[in-house]
C-alpha cells in the first residue's frame, strides 16, 4: 500500500511554514548565480557553496567574463570544499557554452541543462524549480534521497532511480516544492544520524519509525 502523499506534504507544509529556504536558493538569485551555486554545492555545504559563489561573482559578473577568466584564478575563487578544480573547469566550460549557444542565458529545459558540464539532474531540477518555477522532475539530493527512502515513500538505491520512482507516486502538483520540503525535513528532524522521530510530524507514516518503535 502506498503512502498518503497528500497528508505527508500537508504535514510538512505546516511544519515548515515560514522557514527560510536552504542557503543555495535563498535570496532569489539570478538563474545563472543559482546554477553556479548549485554546482558548487555538490559534495559541499550550502554555506561554502554560497560563499564561493559570492567570491566568484565579486570579480566576474557574467558568463562571458567567466568564460574569459584564467582557470587558475577561477580555482582560487571557488576553493571551498572538494573537487574545486573540476568545478572551476566545468563552470568555465559551461559559461562559454551559455555565451556561444544561448546568448548568455541559462536554458529552461532539463534536456538542455543536463548537457552542460557539471550539471546533472539534481542541479537541473533545482534550477528549473527555483529559477524558472518549472516542474520537470524532482531534485533528489542527499536529504531527499535519505528521507523518502527511510520513510518508505519509495525504496531505491540510487538518486536517479529514486527520482524516477518518486515521479510515479508523487502528483505533479507537488513536484515544484517537494525538494524544498524534504530538504528542510532532512536538515531539521530526519537527520542522517539520530533522527528526531519523537517530534516528527509524519512519523505515523514512516517505515523507519515503525521498525524502531
Amino acid at each position: 500500500m502506498g503512502k498518503p502523499i497528500d497528508k505527508i506534504i500537508s504535514s510538512l507544509e505546516k511544519q515548515y511554514m515560514g522557514y527560510k529556504l536552504p542557503p543555495v536558493v535563498r535570496g532569489n538569485p539570478s538563474k545563472f548565480k543559482l546554477l553556479i551555486r548549485t554546482i558548487l554545492s555538490a559534495r559541499n555545504t550550502d554555506d561554502n557553496a554560497v560563499a564561493a559563489a559570492k567570491l566568484l561573482f565579486s570579480k566576474y559578473k557574467t558568463p562571458a567574463e567567466i568564460a574569459r577568466a584564467p582557470i587558475r584564478e577561477l580555482e582560487k575563487l571557488v576553493k571551498r570544499g572538494v573537487f574545486y578544480k573540476v568545478k572551476a573547469r566545468n563552470i568555465k566550460k559551461l559559461s562559454k557554452i551559455l555565451v556561444d549557444k544561448y546568448n548568455g542565458k541559462v536554458p529552461d529545459s532539463i534536456e538542455e541543462l543536463v548537457k552542460l558540464p557539471g550539471v546533472g539532474r539534481k542541479t537541473a531540477n533545482v534550477v528549473l524549480s527555483h529559477g524558472f518555477k518549472k516542474a520537470e522532475g524532482i531534485a533528489v539530493d542527499t536529504h531527499v534521497f535519505r528521507v523518502v527512502n527511510r520513510i518508505g515513500i519509495v525504496s531505491e538505491r540510487t538518486p536517479l532511480k529514486t527520482e524516477q520512482a518518486l515521479l510515479k507516486v508523487v502528483p505533479k502538483k507537488y513536484w515544484l516544492n517537494f525538494n524544498k520540503l524534504f530538504v528542510l525535513h532532512g536538515r531539521n528532524i530526519c537527520k542522517a544520524r539520530n533522527p528526531q522521530c519523537e517530534i516528527c510530524p509524519i512519523r505515523r507514516w514512516c517505515d523507519y519509525y515503525k521498525k524502531e518503535n
